[in-house]
């Protein structure tokens, strides 16, 4: 997932104090190489890139795992009208920001048209225990894989008797139980600055997961214009609005990690109208001209009260 991860586990577990860490550690770590051998765009081998190499309209049988996340995205990819789009790799890997990693440099009219023509959920069909491309187009999980890993792993946990626990991978966060201190976990969002650092607001959180999409780390600067690594898949360009960060709270990692790009790519009007139409409980940071103003849905504004 070219990231990290960082799990706490509180005991006692099924009245025994003791947590044997290293075991522990060692079956979450084959655990994680399971998802990535399914759903990562790092391995070529791996369940999704094996998928994305066969012939254009060929049915091919995937896992429960891949199945699932498809059917997430798809869903949400409706929902948000084409704001999130799994098909969004050959755009990404054009502007620089996939595995294929190139300078820094903005592609042509030409080259952007020919990857916006190889991109599209409407080209990729679900059935029940398999799927399809009916195009050429590339499909990255990037953007739900790391969520689904969470809750992946939190379910791990959960089949073996830890009732309290945080799962946090690349940022993506969920929580189970209680903390440490025997309080709700407290979650933070932090500043969106390299610089700044530090916490913009806590979030008490208990059985819910936490995911932020944001642009102000990844990206690259070319006369002056900073382009961000979050595509619009309707333009096939980065966004450019002032949305500088927008924070997701739902019932699995997968769902929120999901709709945070999809409401960074709408914007902060647009992705606001859609999170209360939706019952989403989201949390914004959009950049002003006299510096940052936050933004919350109906449904954010009741979680902290």
């Amino acid at each position: 997932m070219g990231t990290d991860y960082h799990i706490t586990v509180v005991g006692p577990v099924s009245g025994e104090f003791d947590i044997n860490v290293e075991p522990l550690q060692q079956a979450v770590e084959e655990q994680l190489q399971l998802i990535n051998q399914m759903m990562s765009t790092y391995i070529s081998d791996s369940e999704l890139m094996r998928f994305n190499s066969v012939a254009v309209n060929e049915w091919v049988e995937l896992s429960e795992p891949v199945m699932e996340v498809l059917n997430i995205s798809e869903d949400i990819s409706q929902r948000s009208n084409g704001a999130f789009d799994i098909t969004v790799g050959p755009l990404v890997n054009l502007w620089g920001f996939g595995p294929e990693m190139k300078p820094d440099q903005v592609p042509d009219a030409d080259a952007l048209a020919a990857a916006l023509a190889r991109t599209g959920h409407k080209h990729l069909q679900l059935d029940v225990n398999r799927a399809r491309r009916t195009a050429d187009i590339g499909v990255d999980l990037s953007a739900v894989a790391k969520g689904y890993g969470v809750d992946w792993i939190a379910n791990f946990l959960a089949d073996r008797g830890f009732d309290n626990f945080m799962v946090e991978i690349g940022g993506e966060v969920r929580v189970v139980g209680q903390s440490p201190r025997s309080t709700p976990w407290r979650i933070a969002i932090e500043q969106p600055s390299v610089l700044a650092g530090g916490a913009r607001l806590a979030l008490s959180v208990d059985n819910h997961a936490v995911a932020t999409s944001g642009d102000y780390r990844n990206y690259f600067e070319v006369d002056g214009v900073r382009y961000s690594h979050t595509i619009d898949p309707v333009t096939g360009r980065p966004i450019k609005h002032n949305l500088a960060s927008v924070t997701v709270v739902a019932e699995t990692a997968a769902r929120a990690d999901a709709w945070a790009t999809a409401l960074n790519v709408l914007g902060p009007k647009k992705g606001m109208e859609l999170a209360n139409a939706e019952q989403l409980a989201v949390y914004m940071i959009v950049k002003t001209k006299d510096g940052f103003v936050d933004s919350q849905s109906v449904t954010f504004s009741q979680l902290l009260h």
